[in-house]
């Protein structure tokens, strides 16, 4: 169908059907807009390169019809070119997602034709979601159904393609994915008994996906192997409550799923992923483990990176906000297996105490730890078809990474405030290849210092202050932010990150970014120049490389 005519059926639709008889709701409607632009100037000094274009746009809008129980929405794409850094295949304008939604007044049916992201569970056999800032978006186009036949009973049914790319138009994958979800609030289920009452809140789980493409077949040495064309993974939870505890354990599985993820091998994938806290008024305490093995799930076998995953693996390493600590040494979560474990403790010293001072003083401390499976490579044909044999739920000699980090900060005055963080990590890059100039085990420590001082009335500066230092790889780092706020509206920025270490003097260079902005309500607009250095950037575990860059970006955001 052409998009301009999904347009006005989509706009057109909610009003020829609930539009008759004056005392149905009035319709609203709403949506955002977002537009990002960059020039590129060539420094060969950072390795940033020109594209023949010299310039990149990315933009996007949502608007959303809702009447009563029925919404409905497009969102229109445009890549002219797509900037650095965001999948180039993405080019032109056009309808990326569409959909219609209708959700009953008593909440027992939910349907949506079209597009629309779901998640089961954690995610580890199901997740479609947009993380646009990495360019990822695998957003099923089909049917969903959800169903709540009695209190506490929940029941989701997807049939649908996935959203692999755009060229002036939504393209799908030709995989095709089935998935049945049902939750059970055991609390709302006997809630004629008193469930909602108990101490103890009870939440049970169970998913199924499964995938379907066409087959054909593969040549290892002197096998010649069939590729199954239905893939199946399954998985079960259990969420408890109780008194400040909580408490999560999941487990997936997945049949026989030869794919470039794993080097086209028959053996079946499993997962386990297990939480346990506790909170009170200002305590928090978070274990965490995660064992996961050949839990890779795509629609399509062959591809590889970003596209068409089915499932996302939860990250159990903490994801860092500041500059040295996001981008230089990020880890993601390695898909073809790792055995991981966390634990964190949240504590606020109280107010009016020697440690806490007069406004309190509040204290973070966590630790990830993530290592290689344990397993035993086998031999002959197995080795082919089946590749290793796991031997535990454990930890594996190969160390991917050690994540120790404390933070403290404290408000000294009403005008004034400051945070320290302190790292210090043991990162693989050939488990995560972050770098190309170093292969092994980086170990570094960082040093963060932030603070913020109200100057004037609405008016304040926040400045970090931060130090990496390693002598692997690129050695030493240092960065400087400084951020000028006139609330409500103005605001002023600039971030120097420099290589001090590095052991070439030609590539200390500072990497300086400028910018200036403003915010009226729901508008921001924002202007920044400058360089932006070589690296990686995650969110949630996954990583994308961002390349080296010199020039202007212009950003603006918008709702209504």
């Amino acid at each position: 169908m052409n998009w301009k005519v999904t347009v006005v059926a989509t706009l057109l639709f909610p009003a020829l059907a609930f539009g008759q008889g004056q005392e149905r709701e009035a319709g609203s409607v709403s949506g955002n807009l977002q537009m990002l632009w960059q020039s590129y100037s060539e420094d060969p000094i950072i390795g940033a390169i020109v594209p023949p274009e010299q310039s990149g746009f990315n933009a996007f809008g949502n608007l959303i019809y809702q009447q009563g129980g029925f919404s409905a929405g497009v969102r229109y794409e445009s890549y002219l070119n797509a900037v650095l850094g965001f999948p180039g295949r993405f080019k032109g304008s056009g309808i990326g997602y569409r959909y219609a939604r209708y959700a009953d007044p008593t909440g027992k049916v939910d349907f949506t034709v079209g597009n629309f992201y779901e998640q089961f569970g954690s995610g580890m056999i199901l997740r479609a979601y947009e993380e646009r800032a990495l360019g990822i978006d695998n957003a099923l186009d089909g049917i969903r159904l959800i169903l709540r036949p009695i209190e506490g009973v929940e029941v989701k049914a997807i049939y649908g393609k996935q959203r692999l790319d755009f060229d002036s138009r939504l393209i799908n994958g030709s995989g095709i994915v089935r998935a049945v979800d049902g939750s059970i609030d055991v609390n709302g289920l006997f809630s004629d008994r008193g469930g909602y009452d108990w101490k103890t809140k009870i939440r049970l789980g169970a998913s199924f996906v499964s995938k379907f493409q066409d087959g054909g077949t593969i040549t290892k040495d002197s096998l010649i192997l069939t590729l199954p064309e239905n893939i199946g993974a399954w998985s079960y939870r259990l969420d408890l409550q109780r008194s400040g505890w909580n408490a999560g354990l999941e487990y997936s599985g997945k049949i026989n799923d030869p794919s470039a993820d794993n080097g086209y091998t028959y053996r079946n994938g499993e997962a386990l992923l297990a939480s346990l806290g506790y909170t009170r008024r200002g305590l928090g305490i978070s274990i965490n483990a995660k064992t996961v093995d050949n839990m890779s799930f795509r629609s399509d076998r062959d591809v590889l990176l970003f596209d068409l995953p089915v499932n996302y693996i939860p990250a159990i390493t903490q994801q860092h906000t500041y500059n040295l600590a996001a981008t230089l040494y990020p880890y993601a979560t390695v898909i073809s297996g790792e055995s991981s474990a966390s634990a964190e403790l949240f504590y606020n010293i109280p107010k009016g105490s020697l440690l806490g001072g007069k406004y309190g003083t509040s204290l973070s401390i966590n630790f990830a730890a993530a290592n290689g499976l344990d397993t035993t490579q086998l031999s002959g044909q197995d080795e082919l078809v089946y590749g290793y044999e796991r031997n535990s739920w454990g930890f594996g000699p190969s160390k991917f990474v050690r994540d120790f980090n404390v933070q403290i900060s404290r408000k000294v005055s009403k005008k004034f405030k400051w945070k320290y963080t302190f790292y210090n990590l043991e990162f693989n890059t050939l488990a995560t290849p972050v770098t190309t100039t170093f292969k092994g085990i980086v170990y570094a420590d960082i040093h963060v210092v932030e603070t913020q001082v109200k100057t004037r009335k609405r008016q304040s500066l926040r400045t970090e202050l931060q130090a990496l230092f390693t002598e692997q790889d690129k050695g030493d780092w240092a960065t400087f932010l400084a951020e000028y706020t006139w609330s409500p509206h103005w605001f002023v920025s600039i971030v120097d990150q420099y290589n001090f270490g590095n052991n070439d003097p030609d590539a200390r260079v500072h990497y300086l970014y400028g910018a200036v902005g403003r915010i009226d309500g729901p508008h921001r607009l924002s202007i920044g120049y400058g360089k932006r250095r070589e690296g990686i950037f995650c969110i949630g575990g996954v990583c994308r490389a961002v390349p080296a860059s010199n020039g202007f970006e212009v950003n603006f955001t918008s709702s209504f």
